[in-house]
């Protein structure tokens, strides 16, 4: 089970948040400010943490900079009143991965956790196979039994996310908050074209191959 710590100074919110994320299966602890977080952090592993900006004794700003300065990389979803660019460009400064306006829709927070911590699993891993075909992260190779190829960054990640859940439809939209982030200004477009691409690389793999789901979206199938 995922933890998700929350550092939020409105009790009533972090409440709300936490029934919200424990009725989707997370585990979740809740602190009122960035001090207290970095407590918990300093005593249980967290997969994810929910951050608010304008918190006593230290903000969230500070918290995230103090946990990416100490070379910490969990994942950061910031969710504040605080909703100018600049206040953003700050967030995402600090080291915040993603970045969210009060009053937030529970159901896209949801979402977005669950983005983040796929991705966070996705660099962690380093390491994908599916059949006899590997992945390494690392390299950003893959290597078949019809030979060795090191990936563009971008269709090795769209690969390796598709081969992590053989069968499962993702839609161009999932593949681009994932892969280009949220707030990335690229055309879906540029998803189709990645895929073509890949589908061109791998057309005599034995082990998978890309199916498009029309209307929905792709999806990598094992080959029988």
């Amino acid at each position: 089970m995922f933890k998700i710590l929350i550092a939020e100074d409105d009790k009533e919110l972090r409440m709300m948040y936490q029934r919200v994320l424990v009725k989707h299966g997370y585990e979740v602890r809740g602190v009122a400010n960035g001090r207290e977080a970095l407590e918990v952090i300093d005593q249980e592993y967290i997969d994810l943490i929910i951050s608010d900006i304008m918190m006593p004794e230290m903000d969230g700003y500070e918290f995230v900079r103090t946990l990416r300065e100490a070379g910490n990389k969990t994942p950061v979803l910031m969710i504040t009143a605080k909703g100018a660019f600049d206040d953003m460009r700050q967030g995402f400064l600090s080291g915040t991965d993603d970045y969210m306006v009060k009053a937030v829709n529970v159901n896209e927070m949801v979402l977005r956790v669950g983005a983040l911590i796929r991705r966070a699993q996705m660099i962690n891993e380093r390491r994908q196979s599916i059949g006899n075909t590997e992945m390494e992260y690392d390299s950003m190779t893959v290597t078949s039994p019809e030979g060795k190829m090191i990936l563009p960054q971008k269709e090795f990640m769209i690969l390796y996310k598709l081969a992590s859940y053989p069968g499962r439809i993702f839609t161009k939209q999932q593949i681009m908050d994932e892969i280009w982030g949220h707030d990335s200004g690229t055309d879906s477009h540029t998803v189709d074209v990645h895929i073509g691409r890949l589908r061109d690389r791998f057309r005599d793999n034995q082990d998978f191959q890309i199916v498009t789901m029309r209307g929905l979206g792709y999806k990598v199938v094992k080959k029988t």
